[in-house]
């Protein structure tokens, strides 16, 4: 398509393009034949090339990849003809053990990159990298491929789910070339960096580009804080080091954004600043401890904004908080909205968790709170991060599957019917009975949702039947007319719509902004 394009452009222009494409008789020279471009001297930072910089880097760039066996149920052979019956009339094709019995083991792997950080063989990639790629996967090696294709096994030193890094450890035969961190929060937006690694199993490749932005939130995890890149970053590129001009790892190439499944100029590495101390500590084998304070989040959207009376994208939402955890301790109510941790503010950038995680475990920090309209300043002790397991029973969500409530029966009261009128719901008060049917464990009060109006807005939320409405506005919904009350305050007051406290079967609260019906 390119050259039918310039051969198009070249005939609406004219005899002179014509000429040029011919030829004219004569003495001829090519536009860019040596000494005919004056080029001027590159800006600094600017490079004409990155042929030094690359040959420099790449023996400290590996490809890993690793050997997996997943087992899986051995099916027993059906009589010819039997599994195109099951299929055809929607019957599930039977599982049972093959002739031998027992299960089959499958081997499979994983591709990735990794650098060189110590002489002595220490080396960082992603956890992902070399993580079993399913639940019931074993990862039974690891190879470490150097530059120059000779081959190591590697072990795990350590590794860090919540932050997708993990360090490698082979005994080479002699001293390694390395690389180091950069300096940390080194890097801008606009500086040129270099990536170097393994996409799709291709070996050694290197790409250029800028740093497209920084802190991004992907939705990966509570520590999104990613630089992006328009570097060409593809799958098997994950793990290695991205660089800037004079050859230090800014990033960590880990993610990228693709409706296509290839690059398309949208890269993701975890910064240095953030990775720095995760790998110290996984070198040294310690266990990456980070700070808590016991609470769950939810950014202040537009809507939710509009209904509790908040600044937009401003500070995070406390959607619950843990009983006899840090915040708890120090003050910290449901729906405050922090906006500072130890000075420092909270936007999209920085978040709640991230400035949390990087305080001192045991220090004791300022917390501001917006609380009913009014600032306030809370101290709280920063405690260690538990485990996920410890997490889930902490905020009590080792339970059973939430289950719908049943409509009542009998007639509707005038409080029902109002919030029936207004949020385009039917309550009843949450009784034990109602509890024990939805699986519901603990102090859980409020109003269940019995039915909704597929039409409303609260179903356009997500809302469902079977959800619990604790609060509106704040105050107590411990029962239809104390719904129907505070939603009458908001109309009064001029409001066009009300937050809502709802918990769904025993997950964690979480506040949901609804628009009230017209009146």
């Amino acid at each position: 398509m390119r050259y039918v394009y310039g051969i198009t452009a070249a005939l609406l222009i004219g005899g002179s393009m014509t000429n040029v494409a011919v030829g004219p008789v004569g003495a001829q020279t090519a536009i860019n034949a040596p000494g005919a471009i004056n080029a001027a001297p590159p800006r600094a930072g600017a490079p004409m090339s990155f042929a030094d910089l690359a040959e420099r880097l790449q023996p400290a760039v590996v490809n890993i990849s690793t050997r997996q066996s997943i087992t899986i149920p051995r099916r027993r052979a059906l009589p010819p003809g039997f599994e195109e019956f099951f299929r055809r009339f929607g019957g599930e094709v039977p599982q049972q053990e093959g002739p031998g019995g027992g299960d089959v083991t499958q081997r499979g792997g994983s591709l990735g990159s990794g650098f060189i950080i110590s002489a002595d063989g220490y080396i960082v990639t992603n956890n992902h990298v070399v993580a079993p790629a399913r639940s019931n996967a074993v990862v039974e090696s690891i190879t470490v491929t150097l530059a120059d294709r000779t081959e190591y096994e590697a072990e795990v030193v350590g590794r860090d789910e919540a932050s997708d890094l993990a360090v490698l450890k082979i005994n080479p035969r002699g001293r390694l070339p390395f690389v180091q961190f950069a300096n940390p929060n080194a890097v801008r937006v606009g500086d040129w960096v270099v990536a170097i690694g393994n996409p799709y199993a291709l070996g050694g490749s290197v790409t250029a580009g800028i740093v497209s932005a920084l802190h991004r939130n992907i939705g990966a995890g509570n520590y999104d804080r990613f630089i992006q890149t328009d570097a060409s970053i593809n799958s098997g590129n994950s793990g290695g080091p991205l660089f800037d001009l004079q050859g230090n790892v800014v990033g960590i190439n880990t993610a990228l954004y693709s409706p296509t499944g290839g690059n398309i100029g949208i890269g993701f590495a975890i910064p240095a600043e953030q990775a720095i101390p995760i790998v110290e500590s996984l070198r040294r084998g310690e266990r990456v401890r980070r700070g808590y304070i016991g609470v769950t989040l939810q950014q202040v959207n537009s809507d939710i904004a509009a209904a509790g009376g908040l600044e937009s994208n401003r500070g995070e939402l406390i959607s619950s908080v843990t009983p006899g955890g840090p915040a708890a301790r120090a003050g910290i109510e449901q729906g405050d909205v922090v906006v500072s941790v130890a000075g420092q503010p909270v936007t999209p950038d920085s978040s709640v968790a991230y400035l949390i995680s990087r305080q001192a475990i045991g220090s004791r920090v300022p917390v501001e709170v917006i609380r009913n309209g009014q600032r306030r300043t809370l101290h709280l002790t920063i405690a260690e991060r538990p485990s996920d397991q410890e997490l889930a029973r902490l905020n009590g969500l080792e339970v059973e599957d939430e289950a719908d409530a049943d409509k009542p029966e009998g007639s509707e009261s005038s409080g029902q019917a109002s919030a029936r009128a207004s949020l385009g719901m039917s309550l009843q008060t949450l009784t034990p009975e109602l509890a024990r049917r939805g699986g519901l464990t603990g102090d859980v009060r409020g109003v269940v949702v019995t039915a909704l109006d597929p039409s409303s807005d609260a179903a356009q939320k997500g809302l469902r039947t079977g959800d619990v409405i604790v609060s509106v506005n704040r105050a107590p919904a411990n029962s239809p007319e104390a719904v129907a009350q505070v939603v009458d305050a908001a109309r009064r007051s001029g409001r066009s719509s009300v937050l809502l406290l709802v918990r769904r079967g025993n997950g964690p609260p979480a506040f949901v902004a609804v628009d009230l019906a017209r009146s």
